[in-house]
């Protein structure tokens, strides 16, 4: 359950970290992508965007 937290967290780290790029291909502008203000930081909640790249990773996995 902890190594799933971690890995949560970084992922919401790196997300965050990449935003600005990862809108400009399209995604963190699908549905299940929540954005909201926090003391004074934008967070970035980008569930639908990290579904779908889940999705694209394991077709590839199941390619090799």
């Amino acid at each position: 359950m902890m190594r799933w937290l971690i890995v949560f967290l970084l992922a919401f780290l790196v997300f965050n970290g990449l935003r600005a790029w990862l809108e400009k291909i399209g995604l963190g502008r699908l549905p299940g992508d929540f954005s909201f203000r926090l003391g004074g930081r934008e967070w970035y909640v980008p569930l639908a965007s990290s579904l779908l790249l889940s999705l694209i990773a394991m077709a590839i996995g199941a390619l090799v």
